[in-house]
């Protein structure tokens, strides 16, 4: 999903302490086993996410002790969120405000420890695979409405899954769209969209039996997974707006959007005709949330450590504690008993755009050159989190650590090694054009970078953008930019979430997330034969392998760190928990204290 969409996006963590993002199989329980009722993923993962039963996927959540229902609760953020239709999201923050209001067939079941099960949402159950995993059935359950009272049907999730090809919807996911096409890259030449009256062959509904089934050109084992994403959600045929859909979407969870003014503020208050029997993930305990977009991190929290009127009722949505404040909340026990945390899974990086910079020589010696030190000191230190040097994270199953180039042993940056490898290869001077989310932390860390690029003999060009549209400028395909800061996160539990969005080839385009424009045939064949490797652990090894052979021979990112996330919410504010899917708060637990 970009921290990198889950796409900063970041996806889900599966790890038991409520870690940020979707962690690959583990050798855990699998919630189910080969004695399932079902194939699929229940046979596939060994992750600690478990495979839901029709039971799990009943609702209502489980209570959170102490919990009450009333009052608003007040979400502070710098930014606002940069789309709210749900087909074009694919940002971790963006998602973790969308699941209040959109359902997609499958998502995830948290408990208060942040342990993750896989269940129905509007599903009944996690679905019914068959014919080798290329047929997935889905049946929804009995009381889904829309906001105005109207029932879900099959046809709207149908919608919201075609609508995916609409020519204004590039920011999504595309998982289920190759998938159904089997055409790769080129899967939008299979269909046109269902706004001029056709439906995909693929996707057979039944509106009578309330099931939905997928008839996939591919096989994919866990495509139950897939569908938990925010851009499978289910979108109304009849009040789809097409464009002006992202401004004012429907809502068939606990709560409307009743008013939003762009940057400055957004207001959800309840749906009533949210059945919470129908729903095992969302508790909805608040009369309302009230979001206030603007102030920086240091701002909302020196608020939160105040902790005076509303701000008593306030959360970070997705603001993490500055580095300036974070030793005033781990030394004063009554702050520091409203704070919580959570390590990313996923990894920060740089992006190298190889189109812009062709030359192995060139990477290496950016990657050896950049300062990992000087910038954790400044996002906060040990506290915030530890230096990556693989592409994928500690997490992942099968992946191995290590460390080609020995940024361990100069995390600082040796700008000197550096300095000769552009000299060997006649490329000192080479211009390189940095681009990074406008935010007082990275406008810190641009000037430890501006000064090591400088020193390794790069002519450095620092480019700030807007943070609210980031991710929208660095992932056209003309864009102007040799280095941009990235992050990515898998969007389940394989690897393979993991390699595909970040280095195939066929994820090359706008509004996709191969950013360094990767496309080298040995890695395409790879990542292919990887992702239907049977046995967690083979591929495992596999994917291990894959991540060792392109840091060495193609160089396509500078990996930073493994980040972990502190938050803080005010003393009024019950249930806040690490979302261990979003690496954000989990909103749908939090409640007013009496």
């Amino acid at each position: 999903m970009a921290i990198s969409r889950r796409n900063l996006l970041i996806a889900s963590s599966l790890a038991a302490g409520g870690s940020l993002v979707l962690s690959a199989c583990s050798s855990g329980d699998s919630g189910g086993g080969k004695g399932g009722a079902h194939g699929g993923a229940t046979e596939y993962t060994g992750a600690n996410v478990k495979i839901g039963t029709a039971e799990d996927s009943a609702g209502p959540a489980a209570e959170v002790p102490g919990a009450k229902k009333g009052g608003t609760i007040y979400g502070v953020a710098e930014d606002d969120v940069s789309h709210m239709d749900p087909q074009r999201i694919y940002f971790a923050y963006n998602s973790t405000i969308a699941m209040l209001f959109a359902r997609a067939l499958t998502g995830y079941k948290t408990d208060m420890k942040g342990r993750q099960t896989l269940v129905g949402d509007l599903a009944t159950d996690t679905g019914k695979s068959s014919d080798g995993n290329k047929t997935w059935t889905f049946t929804l359950k009995d009381g889904l409405k829309w906001q105005d009272g109207s029932e879900l049907t099959v046809e709207d999730v149908r919608h919201g899954i075609e609508r995916g090809w609409a020519p204004f919807i590039t920011e999504g996911a595309a998982y289920v769209q190759t998938a159904l096409t089997g055409k790769g890259a080129k899967w939008r030449d299979a269909y046109e969209g269902p706004y001029k009256g056709k439906h995909l062959d693929s996707i057979v509904t039944d509106k009578a039996k309330k099931t939905i089934t997928f008839k996939l050109k591919e096989a994919r084992p866990d495509f139950n997974f897939t569908l938990a994403m925010s851009s499978y959600a289910a979108t109304p045929v009849k009040h789809d707006t097409k464009e002006k859909y992202d401004k004012a979407p429907f809502s068939c969870g606990p709560y409307i959007v009743k008013a939003r003014s762009i940057d400055k503020s957004m207001t959800l208050t309840r749906n009533k005709h949210w059945d919470p029997k129908t729903d095992p993930i969302r508790n909805g305990y608040p009369d309302g949330f009230e979001f206030e977009f603007g102030p920086t991190g240091l701002e909302s929290c020196d608020r939160f450590i105040a902790d005076q009127g509303n701000d008593k009722q306030m959360v970070a949505i997705y603001e993490n504690i500055p580095a300036e404040r974070m030793q005033k909340v781990l030394t004063t026990p009554d702050i520091k008993a409203r704070s919580f945390n959570g390590l990313s899974t996923g990894t920060y990086y740089f992006a190298i755009n190889m189109k812009r910079v062709p030359d192995l020589e060139v990477r290496k010696a950016l990657l050896i050159a950049w300062p990992l030190e000087q910038s954790r000191k400044i996002y906060g230190g040990t506290s915030a989190g530890e230096y990556a040097t693989t592409i994928l994270s500690p997490d992942i199953i099968g992946r191995e650590k290590f460390d080609l180039y020995g940024k361990l042993d100069k995390p600082q940056g040796d700008v000197k090694r550096a300095h000769e490898i552009l000299k060997k290869a006649n490329k000192l001077g080479t211009k390189i054009v940095y681009a990074f989310p406008r935010r007082p932390t990275y406008d810190k860390t641009k000037i430890v970078i501006e000064k090591n690029l400088r020193e390794a003999g790069f002519d450095p060009v620092i480019k700030p953008l807007n943070s609210t549209d980031f991710y929208d400028q660095a992932q056209r395909l003309d864009n102007k930019f040799d280095v941009m800061w990235f992050g990515w996160s898998p969007d389940w539990p394989t690897a393979y979430t993991m390699m595909q969005p970040m280095f195939d080839g066929e994820a090359i385009g706008d509004g996709q997330n191969n950013v360094s424009q990767v496309n080298i045939p040995w890695i395409n064949e790879a990542i292919k034969k990887n992702a239907v490797i049977p046995d967690p652990k083979e591929a495992g090894k596999a994917w291990a392998a894959l991540d060792k052979r392109i840091m060495k021979e193609v160089v396509p990112i500078i990996p930073e760190t493994f980040q972990r996330r502190w938050y803080l919410h005010g003393s009024k504010v019950g249930g806040a928990i690490h979302d261990p899917q979003f690496a954000a708060t989990l909103l749908s637990k939090v409640f007013v204290k009496a």
